[in-house]
């Protein structure tokens, strides 16, 4: 019996090709079923069925119909927020747990160095790109003081926002915002996209500013760096850019929060560089590189749990 739990992916763009190759190279516990889109034509499928995937261009019915499908018991689904629900919901029938690279948030917000351990729904929500890069420092921040309110800025390069990203920024600031709550810990939250068409293109750069409780800025300091650390164990390229900077917002002068009104304490900003791994994005296209590594290590713990349990489908002799 093989310790690997078979797996789909939703999406043969830049996103579900660099995970593809990731879970063929780096997954401890998952291995490769099939590869799923819609275009025929796709560079994606073309690659996945020259690596030995199975493949389908007929979109969720298709990857059904497929005979692998039987021994399928998670799918990475990266295409859109408007596409995710339909493919849940036919998913959910089967018994097959779903990682969701796209804003819609049906699932759980799942960030692996924040709640991975604690989150084993039936569908996992890896947040966005810059969610991903940013609300661990968020979160971070929260673990030693209130945090009143969070406010973070993704710049990633044009060349690395396709079609699927263009097609979802108001879901992306959404969700981001939402996460930024749920799971930073803030009382308020809010997140802004920036698509830099500089070239040569520019790596994912991200900004956050946080207003919070006052409290020893060495607290602060250490639980973030702890944190940046716990990020890195699965996304190598993840880095601060320059030392953390604070600054006392006194009473006399207080910073009108939105949402809040009024606020004073010590804004905290932290700036932060992603470079991808290079599988087979370029370095630069971070933003993506990090989703990808995100939603590999949150299929690993999936499978390991399902392993554990005896409860994959293609382990059928186990139970």
């Amino acid at each position: 019996m093989t310790d690997k739990v078979k797996v789909a992916i939703i999406g043969p763009g830049n996103i579900g090709t660099d995970l593809m190759i990731k879970v063929m190279r780096n997954s401890k516990h998952l291995e490769m079923g099939a590869m799923v889109g819609v275009d025929p034509k796709s560079d994606g499928l073309a690659r996945a069925e020259r690596m030995g995937v199975a493949t389908t261009a007929e979109g969720i019915d298709g990857l059904v119909e497929l005979d692998v499908f039987k021994d399928i018991d998670i799918v990475f689904d990266a295409t859109s927020a408007g596409a995710h629900k339909r493919h849940n919901d036919v998913l959910q029938q089967h018994g097959v747990q779903v990682i969701d690279l796209t804003p819609a948030a049906i699932g759980p917000y799942v960030i692996p160095a924040i709640n991975l351990e604690a989150e084993n729904a039936s569908n996992m929500n890896m947040v966005t790109c810059g969610g991903q890069a940013t609300i661990p420092i968020v979160a971070a921040v929260s673990r030693v003081t209130k945090v009143h309110y969070a406010e973070i800025v993704a710049s990633i390069s044009s060349k690395s926002a396709g079609p699927g990203t263009r097609a979802n920024i108001d879901e992306f600031t959404e969700t981001t915002r939402s996460a930024i709550e749920i799971l930073g810990g803030a009382t308020r939250g809010k997140a802004i996209i920036v698509l830099n068409p500089a070239e040569p293109p520019l790596i994912m750069r991200d900004t956050v500013f946080v207003l919070s409780d006052l409290v020893d800025t060495q607290l602060i300091e250490d639980s973030i760096a702890q944190m940046v650390a716990s990020v890195q164990a699965y996304v190598p390229g993840y880095r601060l850019k320059q030392k953390v900077q604070f600054d006392v917002i006194s009473p006399e002068q207080p910073l009108n929060v939105p949402g809040i009104g009024p606020k004073h304490g010590l804004k905290t900003s932290v700036f932060l560089e992603v470079e991808g791994a290079a599988h087979y994005l370029p370095s630069y296209a971070g933003n993506l590189d990090i989703m990808t590594s995100a939603a590999l290590a949150c299929g690993d713990m999936m499978a390991r749990r399902r392993v554990a349990a005896g409860i994959a489908r293609g382990h059928k002799e186990a139970v």
